[in-house]
């Protein structure tokens, strides 16, 4: 691939999100902001090949963008031409990066519908396309598309400034804007680069920064900082390894500490909260790293806290499989038949953790056809690896 080509395949999904704040944060008018970016990076893939790719490649993405919303905006007689907006110093730092949680926070304003703030936060700042978020959230792409238009004109027609808001109104958006930092880490936590994945413990350190003294922010990024660390092992050789398969001398150790540090840091606050709670049991994870047993009865107990309080799919999986350790397949088991089967049929990570709990009771038969299932659901390759082998290992005992 040419050298010109990466750099703004690199720049695109390592700053769009930075890039589209700044551009938008005059106006409120994103999708403009867009188009000019969009602009920007296809004269950039004409340009830098024949002339070379800039020192500061944001910089120039964001001089060309301007100077396109510049020209639109004067074309439809709103910006005088001696109006000019001002020119961007071409140093990196002054691109502000902290702008992103600004724009985070604009696009869970109380004007959006509420399902689509993570939406709206996962293409606007990590530049997912609709058709990526459509198929994480099961809506069709013209449909996510069509959606995701109608929230950014509501930005666009309340004029929704890029600022922090008040204290008494900046809490209600927060939630939406863990959600979508930590939806940004589940999208692609199973490819090999995982950028997005680097991103969102990026910007969750710029929310904790933010927010020294909120302590799901700090949860969040401890989180985030515990699932960063295991990236190098979590897949080997193209195949997919559990947590509790992992080989801790893989393990990022200044990453974990540095997550175990933030999360002492969110406890001592008292106020405990769901990712706070699911970064405790990824710390019980982690103590691996200093040759510790697991602890299972500690996971259980924290899975059963964060079940009352956010009783999601996963976090009942979760619980079952520690619970499972402590008492066995029938415990977990116990735990899968009681999750309402109209909302598990299609999730992948039921299935799978059914058929292990089948296989350890000796149910080969219905073992190898859960497997099958989960096949079926599982569109991640080194995912499909593990489990095609889990599968021929019960089927070679038939």
């Amino acid at each position: 691939m040419n050298n010109a080509v990466r750099a703004a395949e690199n720049v695109a999904r390592a700053s769009y999100g930075r890039l589209l704040a700044i551009l938008a944060s005059r106006s409120s008018d994103i999708a403009s902001a867009e188009d000019a970016l969009s602009e920007a990076f296809s004269k950039a893939l004409t340009l830098w090949p024949r002339d070379g790719v800039p020192d500061n490649p944001d910089a120039w993405l964001v001089r060309v963008a301007r100077n396109r919303l510049i020209d639109g905006q004067r074309r439809n007689a709103k910006l005088a031409p001696e109006d000019d907006m001002p020119e961007l110093i071409a140093e990196p730092e002054t691109i502000v990066p902290d702008k992103r949680l600004h724009l985070m926070l604009v696009c869970a304003h109380p004007a959006i519908d509420p399902k689509m703030h993570t939406p709206l936060m996962l293409q606007c700042v990590m530049g997912l396309d609709a058709e990526q978020i459509g198929q994480a959230f099961l809506v069709p792409k013209a449909t996510m598309a069509q959606r995701l238009v109608r929230a950014k004109t509501k930005i666009k027609a309340n004029a929704v400034p890029f600022a922090i808001p008040a204290n008494d109104k900046l809490s209600p958006r927060l939630e939406a804007v863990m959600e979508a930092i930590y939806g940004a880490y589940s999208v692609d936590w199973l490819e090999t680069g995982d950028d997005l994945g680097k991103e969102a413990l990026f910007l969750g350190d710029v929310l904790s920064a933010q927010l020294p003294n909120n302590a799901e922010a700090l949860g969040l990024a401890a989180l985030l900082g515990f699932a960063a660390a295991r990236r190098d092992a979590r897949i080997v050789d193209g195949e997919f390894v559990p947590l509790d398969a992992q080989n801790p001398a893989l393990w990022n150790e200044p990453l974990i500490r540095g997550a175990q540090a933030m999360l002492r840091r969110a406890s001592a606050l008292g106020q405990i909260g769901r990712f706070q709670l699911e970064a405790a049991i990824q710390a019980i994870h982690a103590r691996r790293i200093d040759n510790e047993l697991m602890d299972w009865r500690g996971a259980t107990q924290l899975y059963a806290g964060l079940c009352q309080l956010y009783p999601t799919l996963g976090a009942q999986i979760g619980y079952a499989v520690a619970l499972s350790h402590l008492h066995g397949p029938d415990a977990g088991i116990a735990v899968l038949d009681a999750l309402p089967k109209t909302q598990v049929a299609g999730l992948q990570s039921y299935h799978a953790t059914r058929a292990h709990f089948l296989a350890e009771q000796g149910k080969l038969n219905d073992a190898a056809k859960s497997y099958e299932t989960a096949l079926a659901l599982t569109f991640q390759p080194a995912l499909r690896v593990f489990l095609q082998e889990k599968q021929s290992a019960i089927v070679a005992q038939l």
